[in-house]
């Protein structure tokens, strides 16, 4: 069991809302591993967006890419169950809320082209900015859930509902089957 001091802000949330508590506890700890592993393949790309050629090497580069590609799959797949299970036992009750999870902004609309080959790195580019962007926009999604938690703004169980619908539709399909060509 995870302390509530450890646990991401987001938590709090979730666990509001919670109908299960077992359920809640697996749905946060999933959604954690799929937002650290995002935040690691995102920040890998801007690294070398911004010129930094860490790793060393092309292969090596491509190689780190794979893996992080491998990460991220790994934990969407490991989040389909618990968020399936948290969605049905939710079951937004009144017409559904509006989604906090959101749009893509102009940040996160990268061509990832010229940055992939002066890298090195041999994977489709598209896949990649498609990756990309749905990974950033979950990472932002939950930081403004995060936000409302600070704020102390409460979030109606129909909007929750909403946007971790999103999240699944959004994540669980194109997302996927685009991290695990990028992986392969």
């Amino acid at each position: 069991m995870t302390s509530l001091a450890s646990q991401p802000e987001w938590a709090a949330v979730i666990d509001e809302h919670a109908v299960e508590n077992a359920t809640a506890r697996r749905l946060v700890g999933q959604l954690l591993a799929v937002e650290v592993a995002s935040l690691a393949f995102c920040r890998l790309l801007e690294r070398w967006a911004r010129g930094d050629a860490d790793p060393c090497t092309p292969g090596r580069r491509q190689a780190a890419l794979r893996h992080a590609a491998d990460r991220v799959e790994t934990a969407l797949a490991g989040l389909e169950r618990p968020l399936g299970r948290y969605l049905l036992e939710l079951e937004a009750d009144s017409a559904e809320g509006r989604s906090w999870f959101g749009e893509p902004s102009r940040a996160e609309l990268v061509d990832w082209e010229p940055v992939l080959d002066r890298a090195g790195v041999k994977v489709a580019a598209h896949r990649v900015a498609a990756a990309y962007l749905e990974l950033a926009v979950l990472v932002r999604a939950l930081e403004g859930l995060s936000a409302q938690v600070r704020w102390q703004s409460s979030i109606e169980r129909s909007s929750l509902w909403a946007g971790l619908f999103d999240l699944r539709e959004n994540l669980l399909g194109r997302a996927l089957g685009d991290l695990r060509a990028i992986a392969a």
